[in-house]
């Protein structure tokens, strides 16, 4: 189960990092929610995200308006995964904790970390077997999130 959840991991953060933002929605099952969030929000158990979608539609909504409609500065992304801390819960789902880093690479060749904290993610089998997330909160250690968080963390 390790090495399966390791790899949905380290799938998601390539199709970020390569730019195939296409494929990233397809890691998460229609039924999802995906949050980006402060971990200071989080724990006072703040409902609403900096980004923040209820299922797979939405994230496909996302990642169409990143290409078609919003004007951002060209940047790309490398994740900095740690090994996920796996628990099974009663309903069947596996609840994961995995650390990232996030360095964002810009036009011009300035490098930062822009992100860093914990996903933290609820992953379920999909009718195909498959394992995917139904829940991806992104809880980022700053309170300082820079203004150009367009690309999912």
């Amino acid at each position: 189960m390790l090495m399966n959840i390791a790899t949905l991991n380290a799938s998601s953060a390539k199709a970020l990092d390569t730019g195939n933002l296409h494929d990233w929605p397809g890691f998460f099952l229609d039924d999802c929610l995906y949050k980006v969030t402060t971990a200071d929000n989080h724990e006072k158990g703040y409902g609403a995200g900096l980004i923040y979608a209820d299922s797979k539609a939405m994230l496909e909504d996302r990642v169409l308006a990143l290409r078609q409609a919003n004007i951002y500065e060209r940047q790309r992304y490398r994740h900095i995964l740690g090994l996920p801390l796996i628990q099974a819960t009663p309903d069947g789902a596996v609840a994961v904790e995995t650390s990232f880093v996030v360095v964002r690479t810009m036009r011009d060749g300035q490098m930062m970390v822009f992100a860093a904290g914990v996903y933290l993610d609820r992953v379920r089998r999909d009718i195909d077997g498959a394992w995917r997330y139904a829940e991806r909160i992104a809880v980022c250690d700053s309170q300082r999130i820079d203004t150009l968080l367009a690309i999912p963390i």
